[in-house]
């Protein structure tokens, strides 16, 4: 299910433009929501001693938004691989369905004394969960449109 955010006036600049970090933010509430909504959130897997740091981000803007506009956030996982993670970032204005973002976020898990985890093991069901997440690969030899 999409997040949304509504832009707040604290959140542009001078010219009346969300300021560029902002989206960063909101790609965090978004994946937060996400995780929410998988039974897996943060606060969960923070009390099961799982730490999930940001390792890479990716942004492409798009359109600018200002103050007031609401945007609706797609979150998704588009690979898992048992130690990282890599969630994608669809932003729409919802006034005219403008995309104003594209990106990505990459992860990987650790414990609580910084080691890599591997969810397979600490965390089956977990990992299980996400693994459902990850959109199916093309066929090999298949062209994609």
């Amino acid at each position: 299910m999409p997040y949304r955010h509504t832009v707040q006036y604290y959140e542009t600049d001078k010219m009346g433009i969300t300021h560029h970090s902002n989206y960063i933010r909101w790609m965090e509430e978004a994946r937060v929501a996400m995780l929410e909504e998988m039974g897996w959130g943060y606060d969960r897997l923070e009390s099961l001693g799982v730490g999930s740091p940001v390792i890479g981000l990716h942004c492409e803007y798009k359109h600018p938004t200002t103050f007031r506009d609401e945007v609706e956030i797609t979150a998704e996982v588009l690979e898992y691989r048992g130690v990282h993670l890599v969630v994608s970032y669809q932003m729409r204005r919802c006034s005219d369905g403008e995309t104003v973002l594209t990106g990505t976020s990459r992860h990987c898990f650790v414990g609580t004394d910084g080691r890599l985890l591997r969810l397979r093991r600490v965390l089956p069901a977990f990992d299980e969960a996400l693994r459902a997440m990850v959109p199916p690969s093309p066929a090999k030899g298949t062209a994609q449109k």
